[in-house]
């Protein structure tokens, strides 16, 4: 009993200091995002990272998601009710908007991103450029963080748009093809059922989704140590507890938005 309290209270210090270290970070880098030089360049090229790259991975999961949302809810709706199929129009949209689309994009750039983040710093750490770095009086968290925060806070909205478009897309497809509705009945119910607050909802979801996914990337690297082996480690660990992160903000956020 005794061994099991121990092993419960390290889990329990490790999860706070964790959660500390992540905290602190967050800090600073908001701190020094007010503060001058601002380097609007390497914010530029960590945008172009992560949106322009990112494109192809989104088209694939968002219209794959609209079409399997389509095609389930359309199957159960006709069941019930004929011709129900024009009613897919708000059906996904509404799921897309809210839910899925800043979901399913903040777990895939977290996987993407974040690990990518994670392993060029933690491969910086390794190699001693982060100590180059303070030598040269360059604050690495400035120099690093900053940028990569910023740029994903301001490409995961666009990335989510992009995905509702296509997601809803997929869903017409389905509904012309599989279920024979009409793209004006498809039309009409997403408008009639999608209000504007439900987009800004779940694109105020996607800030604080690419905040995490930069915070931790970064604070994971900055923590690496043992060679490749660290960074590969790293690199794991970052995209677990983004993901982890990601579902348990969602679920405060959608409680409190909705």
């Amino acid at each position: 009993m005794e061994k099991t309290f121990a092993y419960i209270g390290k889990k329990v210090l490790l999860f706070l200091s964790e959660a500390g270290k992540l905290a602190s970070l967050f800090g600073q880098i908001i701190r020094l995002s007010f503060q001058k030089p601002f380097d609007g360049k390497m914010v530029l090229q960590q945008m172009i990272l992560i949106g322009n790259k990112s494109f192809g991975v989104v088209t694939i999961t968002s219209i794959s998601t609209g079409m399997i949302l389509a095609l389930q809810t359309g199957t159960a709706l006709e069941r019930k009710i004929s011709g129900a199929a024009n009613m897919l129009g708000g059906v996904v949209s509404l799921a897309l908007t809210r839910e899925l689309a800043p979901v399913l994009i903040g777990l895939v750039m977290a996987g993407k991103i974040g690990s990518a983040i994670a392993a060029e710093i933690g491969t910086m750490e390794v190699t001693e450029q982060v100590d180059a770095l303070k030598t040269m009086a360059a604050n690495p968290v400035k120099y690093l963080g900053v940028p990569r925060f910023l740029a994903a806070i301001l490409m995961l909205p666009v990335l989510t748009i992009y995905a509702d478009v296509l997601g809803t897309f997929g869903g017409l497809v389905v509904s012309l093809n599989t279920f024979e509705g009409t793209s004006a009945g498809f039309l009409e119910s997403l408008t009639s059922y999608l209000l504007t607050g439900d987009v800004y909802k779940g694109l105020f979801k996607t800030v604080f989704f690419g905040a995490i996914i930069a915070v931790v990337g970064c604070q994971r690297g900055f923590e690496t140590e043992g060679g490749a082996e660290g960074v590969g480690k790293a690199t794991t660990s970052s995209v677990v507890i983004s993901s982890m992160l990601i579902l348990v903000t969602d679920y405060i956020l959608t409680a409190f938005l909705w």
